[in-house]
């Protein structure tokens, strides 16, 4: 008897209902990190990358009948969500409005469906989702489920009300399967690893153990919010050229070339066209199977277009990065440093890096590395990044005058709109050449500087050294010129000698020993 297989679509809600693993829901100590992570993300992306610096509370709260039910809230001040794309925006997996080419810190538009999916699966529970625009005259509210099947949003309750305050922002509550004792670490390094980076938010977690942490702003300077661009060139291949061509208005190709991509002019354009042998004039959408290969490679392997632009991009900045390390880390040194955008399969790529030393930070055997992609924090998966084979293994810290136990850490961040994320749960960066070289070049730049601060801090502590050494004896050597002095027609006492003595001290140390006032801090000091 022939056995028939049965064949059946599912949704993508149905996929990763089945597949919850892949996105970092694979028990409930990793979901309540992951929830409240994907939720804090979306808050910051509708804050700092419209320009409002943040203002980010999280609530996660412990049920009183059920200890293993934990309700996360997330309010932020953000641009909110207009009301009739709320339901989708939360109720319809792989629906976003990052599913263009500019950097955000989410990347597939299904952190929140997820979070709300995970809460559905484990407790049974709706969201509820609060939200105003700007200049929006009211609030609206909605409690709703995701249809799992038909991959749509299950509306259970719908309100709202006049906006009398002017708010604007979004609200998110959701009830999950978690286990706060064992996820408590990874989430507070998580916020104050996110308070690095973001030293212009207002963030406050109120803990399941009623503790309040807040991180204040200390600065309003804010990254320059990443613009959408086109795609480069040397970026496209035949299934998005397909998708450019069925979308574009343009009627030539000419046309098509400039007003569709980045780091294409009509002078270029016309040269490329002619290089290759395309007629300038015919309409894209014309194009056969055949052309459209020729096309992809031609635009791949041509070398005249422009590099691409880094505006649709937002680096920290070095100043924010020093900003941030120096009120979360308490260094006693810092610096910080952003590399000039590179080209990765024909996406710009950003590196930035930043070290503290000192003060606050505690010596350790390995050294401390903050990492970061899209200004997220990376807390898993640390060994099997590109960052640390570099700043553990290449770098020879010797030479820069560190020996471990040292009270080091170094933050790697990396922006970019493809970045190679090692797997779904985008916790690691795989070791492509380029960002390597950035990467190491970046710490390089970072670590010589703290070797020249390091060497001028010998050299002061050994002047302080010697100084001492001779500030020591002054008043012995006073004691005796004085004895000597009253042999001689000129009489100077003592402590005239004394003062004589130590400002020709001070003439030669300087600053070394600013905060000694006379020989008698030092005599009484080592008695």
């Amino acid at each position: 008897m022939a056995v028939v297989e049965r064949f059946k679509s599912i949704s993508p809600a149905e996929f990763f209902y089945r597949n919850k693993e892949i996105a970092g829901f694979s028990n409930p100590v990793r979901a309540l990190y992951q929830s409240v992570r994907e939720l804090v993300e979306n808050a910051l992306d509708a804050t700092d990358a419209h320009g409002i610096l943040p203002d980010i509370v999280v609530t996660i709260e412990r049920d009183a009948q059920k200890p293993y039910v934990y309700r996360i809230t997330v309010k932020d001040n953000g641009i909110g969500i207009p009301e009739n794309y709320i339901p989708d925006a939360f109720g319809r997996v792989l629906f976003s409005s990052k599913y263009v080419l500019r950097q955000t810190r989410g990347l597939f538009g299904l952190g929140a469906k997820m979070v709300i999916l995970y809460g559905q699966m484990t407790v049974g529970e709706p969201a509820e989702i609060t939200s105003a625009t700007i200049n929006s005259s009211k609030v609206y509210m909605y409690r709703l489920m995701i249809d799992i099947k038909e991959n749509k949003p299950l509306i259970l309750e719908k309100a709202s009300w006049p906006n009398k305050t002017g708010w604007h922002g979004t609200i998110v509550k959701v009830a999950i399967e978690g286990d706060w004792g064992r996820a408590k670490q990874k989430i507070l390094e998580y916020f104050k690893k996110t308070a690095i980076v973001t030293p212009y938010a207002n963030i406050v977690l109120k803990t399941p153990d009623n503790e309040i942490i807040v991180y204040r702003r200390v600065t309003e300077k804010m990254p320059p919010p990443p613009k959408e661009t086109h795609p480069h060139p040397h970026g496209v291949d035949l299934e998005m050229l397909k998708s450019m061509i069925s979308e574009t208005k343009a009627q030539t190709l000419l046309e098509f070339l400039e007003e569709e991509f980045q780091g294409i002019g009509r002078v270029i354009a016309e040269r490329f066209l002619q290089t290759y042998g395309f007629d300038p004039n015919v309409n894209p959408k014309s194009l056969g199977k055949e052309d459209l290969e020729k096309l992809v490679k031609a635009l791949r392997e041509y070398n005249e277009f422009r590099r691409p632009r880094a505006d649709h991009l937002s680096p920290i900045g070095a100043e924010l990065i020093k900003i941030g390390l120096e009120a979360i880390l308490k260094p006693e040194f810092v610096d910080a440093i952003t590399r000039k955008p590179v080209v990765y399969e024909g996406h710009a790529i950003i590196v930035e890096v930043g070290i503290a030393y000192g003060g606050a930070i505690q010596p350790q055997e390995e050294i401390m590395l903050l990492r970061f992609a899209n200004k997220i924090p990376l807390l898993y998966d640390e060994k099997s990044d590109v960052a640390w084979k570099v700043v553990a293994e290449n770098i020879d810290w010797k030479y820069y005058g560190i020996e471990f136990p040292a009270p080091l850490a170094v933050l790697v961040h990396v922006c970019g709109t493809k970045i190679p994320y090692k797997g779904l749960g985008k916790e690691s960066i795989a070791d492509v050449p380029i960002i390597e070289h950035e990467i190491e070049e970046g710490v390089r730049a970072v670590a010589r500087s703290l070797k020249l601060y390091l060497m001028r801090k010998q050299r002061e502590e050994e002047a302080i050294r010697k100084a001492i050494t001779i500030i020591k004896y002054i008043p012995e050597v006073a004691r005796a010129l004085a004895t000597f002095a009253k042999s001689n027609p000129v009489n100077v006492d003592r402590e005239t000698l004394e003062k004589k003595l130590f400002e020709l001290v001070k003439m030669k140390y300087g600053d070394a020993i600013k905060n000694i006032s006379s020989p008698w801090d030092i005599v009484m000091h080592t008695e």
